[in-house]
């Protein structure tokens, strides 16, 4: 999605890199305890958007990072963070996604200068998809922040024909991600960068969120556990493998889960 810097390079269509992610975003119940939380914990800074008053820009080094949103804001959804895909067209792809099993949640609505869409795949993950311009500078933000998109899923061969079809994976068109299987896993490749993952394992009926099919974010940062310290102390909270761990999933005061992966892996 667009964001309201304007750093050098290229304007990038979600059409020329379409089944890639493209931009990540979270919406929440208290926009000025999150802006405060992730400036802690990652280092962001803020702008305001044009899109809503009370959505908001993360920047890093000059970067856009990610959106926050208000819950009563642009829609009523559960707080999380959502990653958005690129697609050539909102409606083909929300179409393609209800023929398949998967479930529509808002849109496609039109937010200049594009069109976004929030779905579920048919085991209840949530993402978004954007048709339109991307966001400037996005070869950098595709290769800085987030690292990548990993899926927890009941059945990752399963989810990948899936998102095979609704995004176009494993296409022979220009600009298309390429789908590769390694050690039970599915892995996604565009332009060469790992940019997802898909695990199976999850439990669709599992009372724990976090266990339950869904995206997970990661983003990449130079000290893992400097990262968890200030989670806890700004409200959230931390699970780390071990002193010097090289990742670990924290969750904002409000409950959002996401990971911090070192840059030594990434």
């Amino acid at each position: 999605m667009k964001s309201d810097s304007t750093l050098p390079g290229e304007v990038v269509s979600s059409q020329s890199v379409f089944g890639a992610p493209c931009w990540v975003s979270l919406t929440t119940r208290d926009l000025p305890l999150a802006e405060s939380f992730y400036q802690a914990v990652l280092g962001w800074e803020w702008q305001q958007s044009e899109l809503d008053d009370q959505y908001r820009i993360a920047v890093l080094d000059g970067m856009p990072v990610a959106g926050i949103a208000g819950v009563t804001s642009l829609w009523q959804t559960a707080v999380a963070w959502i990653p958005y895909f690129a697609v050539s067209s909102a409606d083909e792809t929300v179409a393609r996604s209800q023929e398949r099993g998967g479930t529509t949640a808002v849109g496609p609505i039109s937010f200049p200068p594009g069109r976004v869409a929030l779905l579920a795949d048919r085991d209840g993950a949530v993402f978004g998809i954007w048709e339109g311009e991307l966001v400037a500078g996005w070869e950098t933000w595709r290769r800085a922040a987030p690292a990548f998109v990993r899926l927890h899923t009941r059945d990752a061969f399963d989810a990948a024909i899936f998102y095979g079809e609704v995004l176009g994976w494993g296409s022979s068109t220009p600009g298309g991600c390429e789908v590769h299987y390694e050690e039970n896993e599915v892995v996604l490749r565009s332009q060469g960068d790992v940019i997802a993952r898909i695990y199976s394992g999850a439990v669709g009926s599992a009372p724990d969120p976090a266990i339950r099919p869904h995206w997970q974010v990661h983003f990449a940062v130079a000290d893992v556990e400097a990262c968890a310290r200030a989670a806890r102390a700004h409200g959230g909270t931390a699970h780390q493998q071990g002193v010097g761990s090289m990742e670990a999933v924290l969750a904002d005061p409000d409950g959002a889960r996401f990971t911090v992966t070192s840059k030594a892996v990434v």
